[in-house]
């Protein structure tokens, strides 16, 4: 594993190909695979090679990688979808996090609702 992984987390694992995922896009920076428990008829998780703990580390750390993130999460619409998307990143548990290497939530494929919390 690179520098920028961390042995016992489970995005890092599934970029280094030793958990199993449904991938649907795969670059030099990026994978981006189906979640496991949809929530929408098109529901992608868009992380980076490099492992970082949340989404406030990666923009202060690699402001690029976190646009190419970006991009990836639009080309994932763009392939799956009509182009049109929700993308949520949840940083910290009490935001709903439970795998501690910062990912995109591409949502998309249906009308999405919203209601205030």
């Amino acid at each position: 594993m690179s520098p920028l992984t961390a042995p016992d987390c489970l995005f890092c694992r599934i970029v280094a190909g030793e958990v199993p995922a449904e991938v649907v896009i795969s670059t030099d920076t990026m994978v981006a695979f189906r979640d496991i428990a949809p929530q929408a008829p098109v529901h992608v998780l868009v992380t980076p090679r490099d492992h970082h703990a949340d989404v406030a580390q990666l923009a202060a750390a690699d402001p690029e990688l976190l646009a190419d993130l970006v991009r990836t999460a639009n080309e994932v619409a763009e392939d799956l979808a009509d182009g049109q998307f929700r993308m949520i990143f949840n940083t910290g548990t009490r935001s709903g996090q439970s795998v501690f290497h910062v990912h995109a939530h591409v949502l998309a494929g249906a009308q999405l609702g919203w209601s205030p919390a």
